[in-house]
């Protein structure tokens, strides 16, 4: 079973292929706080609504020089159509082997309709600069989610 990492544990590094051909890893966002938010699957209704929510506040986000990147295990090809169906801002990041989701203790069994299956659990962390983790959110409810993190992180 993933281990349960939470607030005052350092994040686990990673190197991930993002959208647009680009890598992305934890040490590229050390020394300002961000925003990692782990979703189950691209174009599926709540990973729709909450990767929408996430750009509508982009800019806000920009504004306190906090980067918001959202990890599945949807491929990068993937992420670029998603990306562009939805005109979404934020960049995505990929972890098809799902390395980084087990790291981050995200990948786990979950239960459907009494089948048993492993998949994410929609969690969010927000990280200070020194890539500690100041505030986990997990199974997160997207309404009002992304004002939650936004409030947090503007205290950092």
């Amino acid at each position: 079973m993933s281990n349960k990492i939470g607030e005052g544990d350092l994040a686990p590094e990673f190197n991930l292929p993002t959208d647009n051909g680009g890598t992305l890893s934890l040490s590229d966002l050390k020394g300002h706080p961000t925003v990692l938010y782990f979703y189950p699957k691209d174009d599926t209704s709540g990973c729709t609504k909450q990767a929408i929510a996430f750009s509508e506040f982009k800019s806000a986000f920009d504004e306190i020089n906090v980067p918001v990147i959202g990890i599945s295990a949807d491929s990068p090809k993937k992420h670029d159509a998603f990306k562009a169906k939805h005109n979404l801002t934020i960049q995505l990041a990929s972890n098809e082997d799902k390395s980084v989701l087990e790291a981050y203790g995200v990948w786990i069994e979950k239960s459907m309709y009494g089948r048993k299956y492993m998949g994410i659990e929609r969690t969010t962390f927000l990280l200070y600069a020194n890539g500690r983790i100041m505030n986990v959110w997990r199974k997160v409810k997207v309404p009002g989610h992304v004002e939650q993190v936004l409030e947090s992180a503007r205290k950092i």
